[in-house]
């Protein structure tokens, strides 16, 4: 079996990329809300890990009484 070998520019590259890019998102809008939705999580998540270093310590108990209280 042969192999084929294509000779093609960064920028080419780049364009397919996107337009295959572009074609899955209007294809599987599903898909592109998943990314959106786990992208938001990832940056809430982050926030508030940055946000407890900076916070005071509490007591384990403490956490499972708040939590306790949501439910």
């Amino acid at each position: 079996m042969e192999m084929i070998t294509l000779n093609i520019g960064e920028q080419q590259l780049k364009d397919i990329f996107k337009q295959a890019l572009l074609e899955i998102f209007e294809e599987r809008q599903d898909l592109a809300e998943a990314l959106f939705q786990e992208a938001l999580e990832d940056w809430g998540l982050l926030q508030a890990i940055r946000e407890g270093e900076t916070s005071p310590a509490v007591s384990r108990e403490a956490v499972f009484t708040a939590l306790e209280a949501i439910e």
